[in-house]
């Protein structure tokens, strides 16, 4: 498994931007299809943004699509979040998490290193 950690999480308001960081280490990171999570209280987790292990595809929820971009860098082995026009909604603490297989899942269980998780709440 991969040991991750989220950055980059704050306080702001409706319309700002916010980059999210995920630090990886202890395995073989371009091997990893990786994800974005996101869970606010009282909901479930919820699929936000993933990553193919080249990079070179990408996948979104309805909800963040033309908002919300993932990229990688696996010479850093990171990859990013970068959100854009952050809504009330958006509001939760996100989650990288990363799994072996290829192929997208929009499901938590389908992933099997997950980072603590960094909250993003954003203000009206």
């Amino acid at each position: 498994q991969l040991q991750l950690v989220e950055s980059g999480g704050g306080l702001v308001q409706a319309g700002d931007s916010l980059t999210l960081s995920c630090a990886a280490s202890g395995r073989t990171f371009s091997g990893y299809h990786m994800g974005w999570f996101r869970q606010a209280p009282g909901k479930e987790r919820e699929f936000v943004a993933s990553i193919s292990q080249s990079g070179g595809i990408t996948y979104y929820a309805d909800s963040v699509k033309g908002r919300f971009t993932i990229s990688r860098d696996n010479a850093r082995n990171t990859v990013n979040l970068r959100m854009n026009n952050l809504k009330r909604e958006d509001t939760a603490v996100y989650y990288c998490a990363g799994k072996t297989r290829y192929g997208n899942s929009r499901y938590p269980a389908d992933f099997d290193s997950w980072g603590q998780g960094t909250q993003v709440t954003v203000s009206s």
